[in-house]
């Protein structure tokens, strides 16, 4: 006999749907979504109007998405849920390096650099050089590490958000470290700056009174043979911003002096301009266990 679909009744017959479910963890995920979902909406109680909204919300936010624009990661950034799936799955050593959020400008492949290549292809803002070094948990270093880095300009935009004044490839570059671990390379000073607010997060983020900022940050991907690989921010020391990152990113262990360096005898020695910045960013990875 069926059932009349009524609020009282209404998860356990969404539930029952999926009991057939051949995944036992798609069965899992869809029992506890249904669960938490019409939890929410008794919660709330929104109206037809409201809930239509809604829909148009995420319909919105869907057709902002391109292949050099993710909405949706956006969404999930400023509502904490990405730093959380990453606080959730962040089971490394305590000497490892903290994970972060991936963002949603990791759109493009960066171009492979040689060790000291510089990313800036503008040539504006304060230099800096960025020295590190790829470890392993016991404090052995990496050989032939892969570390892909990309960052906001002098004024806050990457290459993807600026076509035809920036270069593609612009604040990008994947460097492979040398036989001590060692990686460096040239590039600008990045600057705090607003998450994109012409979409359905920006209106979100408006009218809920929050304010869209980043503080200043270079993100990097590191990897080797037989580590798990980190996915993680460097946060530029005394950034605007730092206190309240719009994505809920930064941690202690993730904020870095970038030095004022005035020394024109180094600055030769690296290639660049005098005064700049250095920033020393060593990386450590988890080591599988078992792996050779």
């Amino acid at each position: 006999m069926a059932i009349d679909f009524t609020e009282e009744s209404a998860a356990d017959a969404v539930i029952e749907s999926f009991h057939a479910t051949p995944d036992p963890r798609l069965r899992e995920v869809m029992i506890s979504l249904t669960q938490h979902l019409h939890a929410f909406v008794r919660d709330i109680r929104p109206s037809t109007s409201e809930w239509q909204q809604t829909i148009d919300f995420l319909t919105a936010t869907g057709q902002m998405c391109d292949d050099t624009r993710q909405e949706f990661i956006l969404l999930s950034d400023v509502l904490g849920v990405s730093m959380l799936v990453e606080a959730i799955n962040d089971r490394n050593t305590p000497a490892a390096t903290a994970a972060t959020v991936l963002g949603p400008f990791h759109v493009v492949e960066s171009p492979p650099r040689e060790l000291g290549d510089t990313i800036d292809l503008i040539g504006k803002g304060k230099p800096c050089v960025v020295t590190g070094c790829v470890l392993s948990q016991d404090g052995s270093p990496l050989p032939g590490a892969l570390v892909d880095v990309w960052q906001a300009n002098e004024e806050g935009f990457y290459d993807v958000q600026q076509p035809g004044v920036q270069p593609l490839g612009n604040g990008r570059g994947l460097f492979t470290t040398d036989e001590q671990g060692v990686f460096w390379f040239r590039t600008v000073v990045p600057s705090y700056y607003p998450i994109p607010t012409d979409g359905p997060v920006g209106r979100m983020l408006d009218r809920t009174g929050r304010h869209p900022n980043r503080p200043a940050h270079i993100h990097f991907i590191a990897g080797a043979a037989g580590h798990t690989p980190v996915t993680t921010h460097v946060f530029v020391a005394g950034s605007p911003y730092i206190e309240s990152d719009a994505v809920f990113a930064v941690k202690k262990t993730l904020i870095t002096d970038f030095a004022h360096i005035d020394d024109p005898q180094r600055a030769r020695e690296f290639g660049v301009a005098n005064p700049f910045a250095h920033a020393q960013v060593d990386i450590v990875l988890e080591s599988v266990p078992g792996a050779l």
